[in-house]
């Protein structure tokens, strides 16, 4: 069993508001159609917040367990460790972590990287023309790295470090996915 890890702590000073509750064309916010693409692929997602409670709310209508980080303006790594602190009691096989401003990957794509996480175990990444992108896979090994994460680098150190003892744990999962790179930065990205 994976967990999904829904990443929302983010401040979106570029897009000038709260971008996560942005609406896309088709009347869903951004963060609402990311966190139903996760949930498809994942069965269970924890989606990390800061303390916004309108965001909060959408986020558990859509089914995801809600966790507030209190540390959320220390950066990305902060999110990720309480988002996999959270889900130790489950004893997942490993997590993957998307973040709530991608609304574009599509499921088929996040199940992809679950199953490629499933029977290679490591760390996968997708890749679209090259390009590494969202959502990333963590084996249960990583689970002390992910849970001491700080700062706002996000899982990069980890990668770094995995791949420095063994080049073999990392898995590139080449995809016909766009929405691997994708996100929504400013208002004209909502299309």
């Amino acid at each position: 069993m994976l967990t999904g890890i829904l990443l929302a702590a983010g401040r979106a000073q570029r897009f000038g508001s709260q971008k996560l509750l942005a609406r896309l064309p088709d009347g869903r916010h951004v963060v609402e159609a990311s966190a139903a693409n996760l949930l498809a692929a994942a069965g269970r997602v924890i989606a990390v917040t800061g303390r916004d409670e309108r965001l909060m709310r959408v986020l558990d209508d859509c089914g995801c367990q809600v966790v507030v980080n209190e540390q959320a303006l220390e950066g990305m790594g902060t999110s990720i460790a309480a988002g996999v602190r959270a889900s130790e009691v489950d004893n997942p096989d490993g997590w993957i972590v998307a973040l709530g401003d991608m609304p574009y990957v599509r499921r088929a794509t996040i199940a992809l990287v679950g199953d490629s996480l499933l029977a290679r175990r490591g760390i996968v990444i997708p890749t679209y023309q090259e390009q590494r992108g969202h959502p990333v896979g963590f084996g249960r090994e990583y689970l002390t790295s992910l849970s001491a994460l700080h700062g706002n680098s996000g899982a990069r150190s980890v990668i770094v470090t995995a791949t420095s003892r063994s080049a073999a744990v990392l898995h590139l999962l080449a995809v016909d996915d766009p929405g691997v790179l994708a996100d929504i930065d400013v208002p004209a990205d909502l299309r």
